[in-house]
């Protein structure tokens, strides 16, 4: 993986976005040596993206399932009964 200073990544931004678009190279873009940004292709993004949106499905189905646990062992009340309870 390359990594740049912002001066050197403004100075070949054309070809730092060829290198990922065309290459699939992966470039990090730091400051002072600490690492900011950087530019993947546009494959990567997609991946990144797909992966976190099971990831936060799967979080879902892991707190649902929990619920439904919770419910079995404590029990639950009717929604009409809560809303009694809560005066609306």
């Amino acid at each position: 993986m390359t990594r740049l200073s912002i001066s050197k990544a403004r100075e070949e931004f054309p070809d730092v976005l060829n290198r990922a678009a065309y290459g699939k190279e992966r470039t990090i873009v730091s400051r002072r040596g600490k690492d900011l940004a950087a530019v993947i292709p546009i494959e990567d993004l997609l991946l990144l993206d797909r992966l976190a949106r099971e990831e936060t499905e799967r979080l879902d189905v892991v707190d649902a399932r929990a619920a439904l646990q919770e419910a079995s062992e404590k029990g639950s009340i009717p929604l009409r009964e809560l809303m009694r309870e809560l005066g609306d």
